[in-house]
């Protein structure tokens, strides 16, 4: 098995969570982290309502967050915002150093 979901209840669109892996007896030193970027754009880039702009805004806004974020977490997954989302939700793993 690769993979491991762990289900976070109430967790909301601006909050950060950490996690710990322990597997038996050993632990393994990978740190998870879900941040949430804002993903509303009506306050810049997107001149016009057409969502061909709105969507590259959006993806411009979040392509700078993920660069401007701390080099010693490395991006896993971007998850798929809700419909209406103010923010979107990436997974980081801290480095191993």
């Amino acid at each position: 098995m690769k993979d491991l979901c762990v289900p976070i209840p109430n967790f909301g669109e601006d909050e950060i969570a950490d996690i710990e892996l322990r597997v038996g007896d050993k632990k393994i030193s990978y740190s998870f982290r879900v941040e949430s970027f804002p993903w509303e754009v009506e306050d810049e880039l997107s001149v016009t309502n057409d969502d061909v702009s709105a969507s590259l805004a959006r993806i411009y806004r979040l392509k700078r967050s993920i660069e401007g974020y701390d080099k010693d977490w490395e991006l896993i997954q971007i998850f798929t915002p809700n419909d209406n989302a103010r923010h979107i939700q990436v997974l980081y793993r801290r480095r191993n150093k």
